[in-house]
């Protein structure tokens, strides 16, 4: 991290970014609102980036987001790249003095890794991107103007586009349990019509005129205001990798804000590009939903506590199960031409 500014480095060091964060997060709000000037009217948008063994794909969502100019502060958290992707990482952070790139720490996972970028924030709206998603034009703008009308806090999701530009899963969706997890791990409502009715992924619905309320969207392209992510303590830091987004949108609808779909703020997203061991991916998702439904489970009643404990293990098991029928990617970072 020595190219990083010593402020930043000492800043690192000092957080250690164990589970405290959340709550170091937040006893440093003044600090992080020192110069936001969101309620003034200004626009300047932060977008933040994690990075994990992306693969090349990686360099076509950093152009995007190069390419938009409402983006004032970029900031790069390299979680786990090869050496060369590394390097160059570091050679963009250079070229580009609003790149804020952020290496050397290892991999903390997701959630820590965001609100580390959220905390480095110098704006007053935060983009999250995944590093293998593509913005489209207006999406940036499209996103902020629809944060800003909506009651606080407010989380607005992009449009997520399969290659093809078909809608992706899960960009809009209903109410996340531990039943409609297992109908949607296992598909079965695909061949039981009577299961149905509790499908809660809404890409093949009619596409709205304009952003409208859903329970949870997809972390792949979102926007919040910073002092709402901050109202929220970020991301719960218990979540290592996936289902954080799911708990970020339920955490601000209990809080009384609101979850926007943007039906014109688009994103093409790869998806499964990670070199990682899928059994590490899907284990992790598994064992982030345990983590949420236990959590929602907390006061409700005895019978409510006994059926996440019921199901879970049923989702883990099928995590497992799905890890095991899905082949590592090759790895390819190393394969974009030397410049």
């Amino acid at each position: 991290m020595t190219h990083l500014p010593p402020s930043v480095i000492d800043l690192l060091k000092a957080r250690k970014l164990e589970t405290s964060e959340a709550r170091y997060f937040m006893s440093h709000s003044d600090m992080t609102f020192e110069n936001d000037s969101a309620a003034d009217g200004e626009d300047g948008v932060t977008v933040i980036m994690t990075i994990y063994h992306t693969g090349k794909v990686l360099f076509d969502a950093i152009d995007s987001v190069l390419c938009e100019p409402r983006v004032t502060q970029f900031i790069l958290i390299d979680n786990g790249s090869s050496d060369k992707t590394q390097v160059k990482l570091r050679d963009l952070a250079a070229a580009y003095s609003h790149i804020l790139l952020v290496q050397g720490q290892g991999n903390i996972g997701f959630a820590r890794a965001a609100n580390l970028g959220a905390h480095l924030a110098n704006q007053p709206w935060l983009v999250f991107l995944n590093p293998d998603a593509r913005l489209q034009p207006q999406c940036v703008p499209n996103l902020i103007a629809a944060a800003k009308d909506a009651p606080s806090p407010c989380v607005v999701g992009a449009r997520v586009l399969n290659p093809d530009l078909s809608e992706q899963r899960g960009a809009r969706r209903g109410e996340v349990t531990p039943v409609t997890t297992l109908l949607s791990l296992t598909r079965l409502s695909q061949i039981a019509p009577f299961l149905r009715r509790f499908e809660i992924h809404r890409e093949f619905d009619d596409l709205p005129l304009s952003p409208y309320p859903v329970a949870t969207i997809s972390g792949a392209c979102f926007c919040m205001a910073k002092r709402d992510f901050a109202l929220l303590k970020g991301f719960d830091s218990g979540f290592f990798l996936h289902v954080e987004d799911v708990d970020l949108c339920w955490r601000a609808r209990e809080m009384g804000g609101v979850v926007l779909f943007h039906p014109s703020a688009e994103v093409v997203h790869e998806g499964h590009t990670s070199r990682a061991e899928p059994m590490f991916v899907e284990w992790n998702k598994g064992k982030g939903l345990a983590h949420y439904f236990h959590k929602r489970a907390k006061g409700k009643g005895l019978w409510r506590r006994a059926y996440v404990w019921a199901l879970v293990p049923l989702i883990l098991g099928v995590s497992v199960l799905r890890a095991m029928t899905r082949a590592r990617l090759r790895e390819d970072e190393d394969d974009f031409p030397a410049e």
